[in-house]
């Protein structure tokens, strides 16, 4: 028996005639103009999840990059909204990540996002400049590990192939200058809602088996 399941391929487009009974909570998204099917997918709850950190993480780097706030009031927002957005991925992922033993994925989860906020909040406060210059570098890490430890508990290619994008990811920033943060969100904001649009493996098999 192989860790990955090859019979699987790694990423492939959702099927639309899934039985949503057997994801509770499930969103179906069904979109028509007369007779003819524009949009049509659903988002379980895993989903959900990528969608909501999806967004925000693209807004956190898209503020950095182009609005001239604060860096003391962006990092209040942004815990704050960091802080709602993991306990809305707790409720939304801890009955599957409970069922299929896989709790210390989570766990992983909440450690890393918890040490890079509290990182980056007290770079910003104390004027840590060395940690300031490489906020982009620290966070794509941070993601990328957690996309691996996902990946291994999950038995997920997928999520490994995406933990090797965010970490290659760190070298292509100094040859973006100025575009550092709308980068970082791109990378960051883009591979995460792209998963929630896909079916990737998972445990041999698709997302909220």
């Amino acid at each position: 028996m192989t860790f990955f399941n090859p019979s699987v391929p790694p990423i492939r487009r959702k099927v639309t005639n899934v039985d949503l009974k057997k994801f509770p909570g499930a969103w179906r998204v069904h979109f028509k103009i007369g007779d003819t099917i524009v949009y049509s997918s659903f988002y379980t709850k895993l989903d959900q999840a990528c969608i909501l950190w999806g967004l925000i993480s693209s807004g956190i780097f898209a503020t950095a990059q182009f609005f001239p706030i604060s860096w003391q009031l962006q990092a209040i927002l942004w815990s704050v909204l960091t802080a709602i957005g993991t306990v809305a991925t707790i409720d939304l992922t801890r009955s599957w990540f409970k069922e299929k033993r896989l709790r210390w994925v989570l766990y992983s989860w909440i450690i890393l996002m918890l040490f890079g906020l509290i990182l980056t909040d007290l770079s910003i406060f104390l004027g840590w400049g060395e940690v300031l210059l490489v906020l982009c570098h620290l966070w794509l890490g941070l993601v990328g590990v957690g996309y691996f430890c996902t990946g291994w508990g999950m038995r997920s290619r997928t999520f490994m192939m995406t933990g090797v994008i965010h970490l290659l990811s760190i070298f292509i920033l100094p040859y973006v200058g100025f575009w550092q943060y709308l980068t970082t969100g791109i990378i960051m904001g883009g591979t995460i809602l792209l998963l929630a649009e896909l079916q990737w493996d998972s445990l041999g098999a698709c997302q909220g088996n």
